[in-house]
């Protein structure tokens, strides 16, 4: 049996059962629904020659090399999803890019094998535009800000540990958010599948109840956050976690002090034009020296006059600030739950 269904319904019903990717190799691997398994229908040469056909001499022309190179795999599909379900399943879902042939095709396929395949109606790319209309949409955000160095992200999963619902951008991210952010971090992903990732994770939680997410930039490295999720996160009401200069300092420097100097510098170098001549020579020479926490203070001044201009941006949401002469994430973390239960008395 086939049916189809809207892109909803994978996050309505949470089917437990095997979600199937059936496009080509690299498509998956530029973005793919969280979960999902490749079973694709053609490599991405065989892709590649149907669509030139498809050019050159129409859609029926494209649909005989198409079943030339699928129909001498279609015992291979039908093994692949076996070893998958282990036969105890005997449901599963599946999608392309547009919810056309590729997907139909498969779906046939696996019906016949007594699977009971549901196809997602749109496609991967129905599924995109749902997640990014619905990124957020209903969250009750609170805005943790504070300046680069503040430890924010430690305060975040120190609030996780009270009880408190957390979007950890930079994990999804892989990178810290600073022009050294990537040291030590994965490789990042696509931004494809950061947005996947990152709805995912919103998905999981309580709309109900507040949720802390970090005051970034729409940029994180080399993703970005989508519009409607951006957009929403400039508008909740911020905590601004004011750290001293000389804590964040130190914590930088602590946090950065463990990489190679040559990686430092590398990284130091993508900045280099909005520092300045004179303060990048300045703080490079401190690098090369290992004399980290003035090559740290002098990164931290440009970040800081930055910050405060992206506050400047959106002043029309409600900002607490919150002093504190601490860079102990647990403690701080009690002062934020204390603040905003005051100042912010719906969420």
């Amino acid at each position: 049996m086939v049916t189809i269904v809207e892109p909803h319904w994978l996050f309505d019903e949470s089917p437990d059962f095997p979600l199937i990717d059936v496009r080509s190799p690299s498509e998956y691997l530029q973005g793919h629904i969280p979960g999902a398994i490749n079973i694709p229908l053609f490599s991405d040469q065989e892709r590649a020659e149907v669509g030139t056909r498809y050019h050159d001499a129409g859609k029926d022309a494209a649909l005989l090399l198409g079943l030339d190179f699928a129909g001498a795999k279609l015992s291979k599909y039908v093994k692949q999803l076996n070893a998958i379900t282990n036969g105890r399943i005997r449901d599963v879902v599946l999608y392309c890019w547009r919810g056309g042939m590729r997907s139909a095709s498969l779906a046939w396929l696996f019906s016949q094998a007594g699977y009971h395949a549901r196809v997602i109606a749109g496609g991967y790319k129905a599924y995109r535009a749902y997640i990014r209309q619905k990124a957020g949409e209903d969250a009750r955000f609170v805005v943790l800000g504070g300046m680069t160095g503040s430890g924010k992200t430690a305060v975040l999963h120190e609030l996780q540990k009270l009880g408190e619902q957390i979007v950890d951008l930079e994990e999804i991210a892989h990178n810290k958010g600073s022009v050294f952010g990537y040291l030590g971090q994965t490789p990042q992903p696509t931004n494809e599948q950061f947005e996947n990732n990152l709805f995912e994770e919103l998905h999981k939680l309580d709309n109900s109840r507040r949720i802390w997410i970090e005051d970034e930039s729409r940029s994180i490295g080399s993703v970005s956050l989508p519009s409607p999720l951006y957009d929403r996160i400039k508008q909740s009401p911020l905590m601004l976690l004011k750290v001293p200069y000389d804590i964040r300092v130190q914590r930088l420097a602590g946090e950065y002090a463990v990489f190679p100097k040559e990686h430092l510098l590398v990284a130091l170098e993508k900045i280099a034009q909005p520092l300045g001549g004179r303060v990048f020579a300045e703080a490079a020479d401190h690098i090369r020296q290992e004399n980290f926490t003035p090559a740290i203070g002098l990164v931290l001044q440009y970040y800081d006059k930055t910050y405060e201009k992206a506050l400047l941006r959106h002043k029309e949401r409600p900002v607490t600030e919150i002093e504190t002469g601490t860079g102990d994430a647990a403690g701080n973390a009690a002062l934020l739950l204390k603040a905003v239960t005051e100042a912010v008395a719906d969420i």
